[in-house]
């Protein structure tokens, strides 16, 4: 084998694992039902299930800081249904290909939205909210612009963004793609992932490691329980942390 053929092949070999591990999106059922998934998910809160996927190396998994909870919510969790769109001075067929896009939302999804860093533009607003919320999507995160604020609080529908502003998307920017793997900072969001959104901002589960991230930070919520009932005792900071306890 010449030395081309073998940097060819070794090229190729490479290319296909990194294809598998942006690309592949699973679909495997967990061992429980979705809605039970989700409805314990939704007993924890962010900080916890973080603390569980530093615990697995994952450590890139919160999307970052400038998107900013609504409200200040309670848990919500949902499955990734993600959403790339770009800057675009183009309008023909985006309303289209948004109808298609919102077709396809369903029961549980918590919308993750990409906009390749658009600056100008509004993804998200009332009619969105409403839409969603009759399709009983769980919530929205965008990485830009909403607007129609009042109608979105008042529907009580959970939005994470990065800033508001009064300016519509047509003319300013266009739907690229739907259902695909995305990147929003240092996180890889794949459809189908769990989602988790708080007070504190989003974090994303792989769904490969979505039940065992579960169990684990249901036990961190239960110890959790015990270190504050020690501290309500009046035990010393030597004792808590001789019985296990953390700060």
């Amino acid at each position: 084998m010449s030395i081309d053929q073998y940097k060819k092949e070794v090229g190729m070999m490479n290319l296909e694992k990194l294809i598998h591990v942006r690309e592949d999106v699973s679909s495997a059922p967990f061992p429980v039902s979705d809605a039970e998934l989700l409805r314990r998910y939704e007993q924890l809160y962010t900080g916890a299930i973080n603390d569980v996927l530093r615990e697995l190396c994952h450590l890139n998994q919160a999307l970052p800081g400038h998107i900013l909870p609504l409200r200040e919510y309670h848990t919500v969790a949902g499955f990734a249904f993600t959403v790339k769109s770009a800057p675009n001075v183009k309008i023909t067929g985006e309303m289209e290909f948004r109808t298609e896009m919102l077709d396809c939302l369903g029961e549980n999804a918590f919308v993750l939205w990409d906009t390749s860093d658009d600056a100008k533009a509004t993804l998200w607003g009332g009619v969105m909210t409403a839409t969603a919320k009759e399709k009983k999507v769980k919530a929205a995160c965008i990485d830009g612009g909403i607007r129609d604020t009042h109608q979105i609080i008042e529907a009580d529908f959970p939005v994470f963004y990065k800033y508001r502003i009064s300016n519509g998307s047509l003319g300013r920017c266009l739907i690229t793609n739907y259902q695909i793997p995305i990147l929003i900072g240092d996180v890889l969001i794949k459809p189908g992932d769990v989602v988790a959104g708080d007070i504190d901002g989003v974090v994303v589960v792989p769904r490969g490691i979505a039940y065992e991230v579960l169990l684990r930070a249901e036990e961190i919520r239960e110890n959790e329980k015990k270190i504050f009932g020690w501290v309500r005792e009046g035990r010393t900071i030597q004792e808590i942390k001789n019985n296990g306890g953390y700060f």
